[in-house]
């Protein structure tokens, strides 16, 4: 089981569109687009909302991200008429749809419970404050460093392989001082071709960690 996560907007196309975009990073998790009202005009849908809760929800959960006030309004109504034990399992996240989205679906990918892919989507409201795992360097911490090689740098889709492997690890792990385990946070190092990343890990398969991600940036994440 694994959660799933539904994109309501005003728009069918922005839904899906934002539903691509997450799957792109995120292809085994579900995404469901909840967009429009049923002839497309522009709105919101609570029997949209309903029927995507339904096929996104596999028992381990779903996360709801909403465009606009009115958009949570109608997801929290479709909420309300949920059985009472998935009502506890669906939660509308506090977060950007887009940013929060994305963030979300590579939390899901890695195996996030309900709690961890909430708190993943929320985290693109604190761009700028410290996580977990953006500890001071500690004496246990081991550390290596790496170039990038592939000519686009750091986007979207090796940021989220990247991720994805960190994830693997048990260790706490850090790309340039910031949690390696947060899509968004390492989306915004910015970083491009020919950038030096130091890493960091502390945990009881740090080298391992630090080996399999050098190796990644290093071979260019398959785009060289």
């Amino acid at each position: 089981m694994s959660v799933g996560l539904v994109i309501v907007s005003h728009s069918d196309k922005i839904a899906v569109g934002i539903g691509e975009l997450a799957g792109q990073m995120a292809p085994t998790t579900r995404v469901l687009a909840a967009g429009g009202l049923d002839d497309g005009a522009i709105g919101t849908s609570f029997e949209k909302i309903t029927r995507a809760i339904a096929e996104a929800d596999d028992g381990a959960g779903v996360v709801l991200l909403c465009d606009l006030g009115s958009a949570i309004l109608t997801a929290e109504t479709a909420l309300d008429f949920l059985d009472d034990d998935q009502r506890e399992r669906v939660v509308i996240a506090d977060a950007p749809i887009v940013e929060g989205a994305v963030a979300a679906a590579v939390a899901a990918e890695t195996g996030g419970d309900l709690a961890a892919v909430v708190t993943a989507a929320e985290s693109a409201n604190r761009p700028g404050t410290r996580e977990p795992g953006e500890s001071t360097e500690s004496a246990e911490a081991l550390s290596a460093r790496a170039t990038l090689v592939n000519k686009d740098g750091l986007h979207a889709r090796p940021a989220a392989d990247f991720v994805k492997r960190a994830s693997d690890f048990e260790a706490s792990v850090t790309v340039n001082g910031v949690n390696a385990k947060s899509l968004l946070r390492i989306m915004s190092l910015g970083v491009g071709v020919g950038s030096e990343l130091t890493l960091t890990a502390e945990g009881p398969d740090a080298q391992a960690a630090l080996d399999a991600l050098v190796e990644l940036i290093e071979s260019g994440f398959g785009e060289v």
